[in-house]
C-alpha cells in the first residue's frame, strides 16, 4: 500500500514543483557539496500536501502512546525544566499550522521531537536530513588550566580538521575569496551580535536535542574527539554541523591570535550532501523523499521473510541515539592521535592503552553497538593483557559514547564487578501498557511467538523476584501497574529485568580485575542510553567516580539520555505487525514517506528511587573539570589530566 499511495502523492508534488528547465534540485545535482541556499531551493521545491501530513501525524501521535517519558514533559523535575512541554498540543498546533512547503512542515516536526530533548525520540524525515551544514570555524570552549572558566575560541586545530574534507569542501572558500585559516584558534567575542555563551546556550535549547540535561547539550555545540566506526574521529559539532540547510551563514566577532584585534565576519556555511544520489526534483524525491520497503517494518512471521535469512535475533535490544549532525564522519588530524602502543582488544569499537605511569590502564570505549561478539572478546583481551603488565587501575573514557546494545553495557559492568555480584547487572525495566501495547502482548502468546519474534514476548524478560525468564505464556501486562505522572494515570507493564546472561559469550571472572575504587570514568556527558545506563549503574553501585568535561560554567549531569531500550519506527511497526495488529484503529499507519519516528520504548529503574527513571535522577559528576588548549582534542592528553584527579 505504501509504494503505491508514494508514487501517487509525488505525481502532484512534482508536477507543482518549478519547470524542468529551472529545476533547483537538478541545479544541485551529483555535488557532493552546495550552498544551502541552492539546497534550500531544492528541499523547498515541494509543496505543502495535506495528505501526507496527516498520515505523518497520525503516525507520530500513535507513536507518541509508546513513549514511556511522554507524561513527565508535562512538568519536567529539576534539573531539567527547560524540558517541558504539552507533546498533544504542539501537535495539534502542527495539525493546524498554515505551512507552503512540505518541508517547512517537517522541518517543524523535526525541530518539535528534537527539542524534546531525548535522543530515543525523535521524528527523522529522510528528505531533510539528506544534507548537513558544515562551517569552516567550528568552536571549543577552553580554560587556561582545566579547572578556571572557559572562554569560547575557533577550534584551534581547525586547520588540519578542515582540511581533512579536501579541496571538494575547501576550494569553495578559495573561490569567494574567505580566508577561514586565519581564523584557526581566534577569540570569539560574540556571534549574531550576542555574548558567544548566549548564543551557544541557545543552540544547546533549539538545535542540539538527544540530552535531557542543558549543560551536556552545550558540549554537543563545541567540537570534541569520538570513536567513528572503528577509528578517532572529530565531530563538527552543532554550531559548526547542525543537521539540515537552516542558515546560510553565521556573523561572528573575534579576535585572531596573530593580530590581536577584533573584527567582525560572516562565515558562510557550505553544505555536504549525506542522501542517496539524484539527477533532478523527481529522482531526489523517489530516492530520498519516497517510503520504501524497510521503511514500515515486517511481519517476522512471513515465510518468505524468514527464508531470506532474515529473523530478529533475541538479547540484541538497543539503547542509543542517532546523531545525525555526525553524518559527515572527519578523521581525527593524525598527530592528535595517542603515541602509546595499543593494547589487546583495540580491534574493533575499543581503543586500550596503558599509560606512561605504568600502573593506569585506558579504556575507550566509543560505543556500545558494533561487533557483539567481539565486543566481549576485546574486553578480556584488554583486561588480560593489563592484568599481565602490572596495571592496578583503570581509566574509562566515554565521550561522545552515543550507547548501542544493552547487554553489552550490562556485560561491561558484570565484567568489572565479577560473577559474584548478588544482583541483576542491569535495571529494572518496565514499560508503557497502553491499550495497543496490551493487545501486542496477549497477541505475541496467542500466536506463540518468542523472543526469537518479537521484543513483545514475555521470554524476553525475566522476574524481579528470582531473575528468572517469564514463560512465553505470561502476561506481563495483566494486570497492568498503577503508575501516577504529573496527575495524570499512566499504567505500565509489571516491572521486570532483562536477561543478557545468556548472551554472554566470554567468562565473567570470578572477582573484579580490578579494585572497584580504582575504576573511574571520564567522559563530556554526551553519554547516551546504554553507555548511561553503564555508568549509573556504575555509579549507583559502586560509587564509581566520574569526570566530566565541559558543559560551561552550569550544572551538567555526567550522563545524557537514560532510556532502557529504543524501537526505530520500523521495529515498532514490526512488533505490531506480527502480532496481526496492523488494521487495528489504534495502529499508526505506515509512512507514505521516508522517515523514522523512534521512541524510547522502556524505562529503567533507579536503584536507588526506584520511583524515579534513572533518565530523571540528577547525578553530577564527582569531578568537575573543562577542557584546555590540550586536552580537548587529544586523547591522551585529556586521559593523562584526568588521571591526575581521579585516582
Amino acid at each position: 500500500m505504501s509504494a503505491s499511495w508514494t508514487a501517487l502523492l509525488a505525481l502532484p508534488l512534482l508536477a507543482a514543483a518549478a519547470p524542468v528547465a529551472e529545476d533547483p534540485c537538478a541545479a544541485i545535482a551529483g555535488q557532493l557539496y552546495a550552498p544551502p541556499a541552492d539546497v534550500q531551493a531544492c528541499l523547498k521545491s515541494f509543496p505543502f500536501n495535506e495528505t501526507l501530513r496527516q498520515n505523518v501525524l497520525t503516525n507520530v501521535a500513535r507513536v507518541f502512546d509508546f513513549f514511556t517519558f511522554e507524561n513527565y514533559y508535562l512538568d519536567s523535575p529539576p534539573p531539567f525544566e527547560e524540558d517541558t512541554v504539552d507533546i498533544r498540543a504542539e501537535l495539534d498546533r502542527m495539525n493546524t499550522t498554515d505551512y507552503e512547503t512540505d518541508y517547512d512542515f517537517n522541518w517543524d516536526l523535526f525541530l518539535f521531537a528534537t527539542q524534546l530533548n531525548d535522543g530515543h525520540t525523535r521524528w527523522y524525515p529522510d528528505c531533510y536530513t539528506s544534507y548537513q551544514n558544515l562551517l569552516p570555524t567550528p568552536i571549543v570552549a577552553l580554560s587556561a588550566d582545566g579547572e578556571s572558566d572557559p572562554e569560547i575560541y575557533v577550534s584551534p586545530d581547525s586547520v588540519e580538521f578542515i582540511s581533512l574534507l579536501g579541496s571538494n569542501y575547501t576550494s569553495y572558500y578559495d573561490s569567494i575569496g574567505f580566508d577561514w585559516k586565519r581564523l584557526a584558534g581566534a577569540k570569539v567575542t560574540s556571534i549574531e551580535d550576542q555574548d558567544p555563551w548566549d548564543y551557544v546556550d541557545y543552540l544547546a535549547s533549539t538545535i542540539s536535542g538527544n540530552y535531557l540535561d542543558h549543560g551536556v547539550r552545550v558540549n554537543s555545540v563545541f567540537t570534541s574527539y569520538r570513536i567513528s566506526g572503528i577509528d578517532y574521529s572529530q565531530r563538527f559539532g552543532d554550531f559548526a554541523g547542525p543537521t539540515g540547510v537552516a542558515l546560510t551563514s553565521v556573523k561572528m566577532s573575534v579576535i585572531p591570535a596573530n593580530t590581536g584585534v577584533e573584527e567582525t565576519v560572516d562565515v558562510p556555511y557550505y553544505s555536504s550532501f549525506v542522501g542517496n544520489a539524484f539527477t533532478d526534483s523527481a529522482s531526489f524525491w523517489a530516492n530520498n523523499c519516497a517510503a520504501t520497503d524497510a521503511t514500515n517494518g515486517q511481519d517476522y512471521k512471513d515465510a518468505s521473510f524468514k527464508a531470506a535469512g532474515n529473523m530478529r535475533k533475541s538479547h540484541m535490544a538497543k539503547g542509543e541515539i542517532v546523531d545525525k549532525s555526525n553524518s559527515t564522519a572527519v578523521g581525527l588530524p593524525e598527530k592528535y592521535y595517542p603515541n602509546l602502543t595499543l593494547a589487546d582488544g583495540s580491534t574493533g569499537i575499543f581503543k586500550n592503552y596503558i599509560l606512561e605511569d605504568g600502573i593506569t590502564g585506558v579504556m575507550y570505549v566509543g560505543s556500545f553497538s558494533n561487533d557483539f561478539i567481539q565486543f566481549q572478546r576485546d574486553t578480556a583481551a584488554a583486561v588480560k593483557q593489563f592484568k599481565s603488565a602490572g596495571v592496578t587501575r583503570l581509566l574509562i573514557d566515554l565521550t561522545n559514547n552515543g550507547g548501542g546494545y544493552v547487554c553489552l553495557g550490562q556485560f561491561l559492568h558484570n565484567y568489572l564487578a565479577g560473577a559474584g555480584i548478588s544482583y541483576n547487572p542491569g535495571f529494572v525495566s518496565s514499560m508503557r501498557a497502553g491499550e495497543l501495547a496490551q493487545k501486542i502482548v496477549a497477541n505475541d502468546i496467542k500466536l506463540g511467538l518468542t523472543s526469537s519474534d518479537t521484543f513483545y514476548a514475555p521470554d524476553n524478560w525475566a522476574f524481579i523476584s528470582n531473575d528468572t525468564v517469564m514463560p512465553s505464556t505470561y502476561d506481563y501486562m495483566d494486570p497492568t501497574e498503577p503508575l501516577v505522572i504529573n496527575g495524570v494515570e499512566d499504567p505500565t507493564s509489571q516491572r521486570f529485568y532483562d536477561t543478557c546472561a545468556s548472551s554472554y559469550y566470554v567468562d565473567i571472572p570470578a572477582e573484579p580485575p580490578f579494585a572497584l575504587d580504582q575504576v573511574a570514568i571520564v567522559n563530556n556527558g554526551n553519554c547516551a542510553s546504554t553507555c548511561a545506563m553503564f555508568s549509573a549503574l556504575m555509579f549507583e553501585h559502586y560509587d564509581t567516580k566520574v569526570a566530566t568535561f565541559g558543559g560551561g560554567t552550569g550544572h551538567i549531569e555526567y550522563k545524557g539520555m537514560a532510556g532502557n531500550q529504543v524501537l526505530e519506527w520500523a521495529d515498532l511497526a514490526s512488533e505490531i505487525k506480527t502480532a496481526d495488529l496492523e488494521n487495528d484503529p489504534l495502529a499508526p499507519p505506515d509512512l507514505l514517506i521516508s522517515g523514522n519516528m523512534r521512541v524510547n520504548w522502556r524505562t529503567a529503574w533507579s536503584w536507588l528511587d526506584e520511583d524515579l527513571p534513572i533518565a530523571y535522577r540528577a547525578e553530577p559528576p564527582q569531578v568537575r573539570l573543562q577542557y584546555t588548549n590540550e586536552t580537548y582534542i587529544s586523547p591522551q592528553k585529556l586521559w593523562e589530566f584526568a588521571a591526575s584527579k581521579v585516582f
